[in-house]
């Protein structure tokens, strides 16, 4: 069985999965497996996983039968993975070469969630948190420190997550929930509700690629418009979830409530 287990949600993204798989199947750490699951693409990047698999038996494509969104696929990503260990890797972005074999050498028995830091690259490559040390939490000094971050840790990737606690993220959540947008902090919200012990990492073991006709980067109004809505539905997720994060919250919503604002006034 594998000990890491790598999930890669497609959909058009044909110019740059070829470096994104590359940068899988040459991890120095060779005990992995490669999860592809193509959310109905119209271009070429099926064909793209295609060949590189027949190259590389670690790499298993799934294919959904209708677009189901990022948030769906990686969730089911995760329901045809077989390792203790799970990583999540944007099909336009790429993991540094020692990614895995520095996240498992990292991982310890007590510590539910690894966060390291990563590239991001735009005009510039710049690091991204600049996490000013290694450090290791408890849950409620991991939300202290969030709250304090410009950056919030919210992202999947550059984290390496237990399976066994995704599934029980499952239990709280419709995994099928079509999100493009604000998946990541509906995510990782919860999976913090289930960790004990947090570790941060100054390493930088991802490169992240602001792409002009990415998600994020792009001026199309209709995008926009489908940004607006999946993070006012991932906040209305959010606050129905009932915990005891209740000061972190009130920041935190208050957070996310600024940026849906910011979104509504661009469309």
């Amino acid at each position: 069985m594998p000990k890491i287990s790598l999930i890669i949600p497609v959909y058009n993204v044909q110019n740059l999965l070829s470096r994104t798989l590359q940068s899988c199947t040459n991890q120095t750490f060779k005990d992995i497996e490669i999860i592809i699951i193509d959310d109905k693409s119209e271009d070429e990047s099926l064909n793209v996983a295609l060949e590189f698999a027949k190259k590389d038996q670690r790499i298993k494509i799934f294919k959904n039968d209708k677009n189901l969104g990022t948030f769906a696929s990686r969730n089911l990503g995760v329901l045809r993975s077989s390792a203790d260990f799970v990583m999540f890797l944007d099909a336009d972005d790429f993991l540094h070469l020692r990614a895995c074999e520095i996240a498992i050498c990292s991982m310890k028995p007590e510590l539910d969630l690894l966060c390291f830091d990563a590239f991001v690259h735009r005009v510039k490559t710049k690091q991204f948190y600049r996490f000013k040390k290694d450090e290791i939490f408890t849950q409620k000094q991991f939300l202290e420190f969030l709250i304090k971050q410009r950056h919030f840790c919210w992202s999947v990737w550059a984290k390496v997550f237990k399976k066994d606690l995704i599934l029980k993220i499952f239990e709280k959540i419709d995994i099928f929930e079509k999100l493009c947008y604000g998946e990541d902090v509906l995510f990782c919200y919860i999976y913090f509700m289930f960790c004990k012990k947090i570790a941060i990492f100054k390493e930088c073991l991802y490169y992240y690629e602001f792409n002009e006709n990415g998600r994020y980067e792009n001026k199309n109004k209709e995008i926009l418009w489908q940004n607006y809505q999946d993070k006012k539905r991932s906040l209305g997720i959010l606050k129905s979830i009932k915990n005891d994060f209740w000061e972190f919250n009130k920041k935190f919503f208050l957070i996310l409530e600024k940026e849906i604002k910011s979104l509504e006034g661009r469309l």
